[in-house]
């Protein structure tokens, strides 16, 4: 058995935060970078009806999901942890995508022990029940929660959208080899 195991988010974190732009831009005929998203709240970016774009989201997102690229070095560190920590995959989207989110992780050869998609943004009970002694997030608002509930060291990967303070325990990182180096300091297999 691995000694530690970790709970770690998919979208915008082991995913590219700017997965979803190309087909925002596409669908809504504009131009965003990742720069103009200031808040998780996607819509807040443009003008669209939050109805709308949710409905055609739901539309999308099977499609979405299967396309995503893997953040740069997401790959070789998961491949790097998967000798020594069990990765359990927490994520929000709905058990409706379990299979495309399962195929693309085989497809990547991102390894994994579990996935959970819970269908909400709300992961402390999910962190609670796999036992996770550390938490990888992109939602500024589910790290800080996290780490205050769980009293675990949480990960934010940096993006525009997640820049309000932080508590000393979720550790702002830019990458993957950052999080590698944290996780390296806290979590040492001797």
């Amino acid at each position: 058995m691995k000694p530690f195991r970790f709970g770690i988010d998919i979208d915008g974190t082991v995913t590219c935060p700017t997965s979803l732009l190309p087909h925002i831009n596409k669908a809504y005929n504009i131009n965003l970078v990742l720069d103009d998203i200031k808040e998780y709240d996607l819509t807040s970016a443009f003008d669209v009806d939050k109805k709308a774009f949710f409905e055609w989201y739901r539309s999308v997102e099977e499609e979405i999901y299967d396309v995503s690229p893997p953040q740069d070095f997401a790959k070789k560190v998961l491949e790097n942890w998967n000798q020594q920590y069990e990765l359990f995959y927490i994520s929000a989207r709905p058990e409706t995508v379990l299979n495309t989110t399962k195929n693309w992780f085989l497809r990547e050869e991102i390894p994994f022990d579990h996935i959970d998609l819970i269908g909400s943004h709300y992961k402390i009970e999910a962190a609670k029940k796999h036992g996770v002694h550390a938490f990888f997030e992109d939602k500024h608002d589910n790290a800080v929660d996290i780490h205050e509930e769980l009293d675990i060291p949480v990960i934010l990967f940096d993006t525009p959208y997640n820049r309000k303070p932080i508590p000393e325990g979720v550790k702002r990182v830019t990458n993957w080899q950052e999080a590698n180096e944290w996780i390296e300091k806290l979590f040492p297999i001797t």
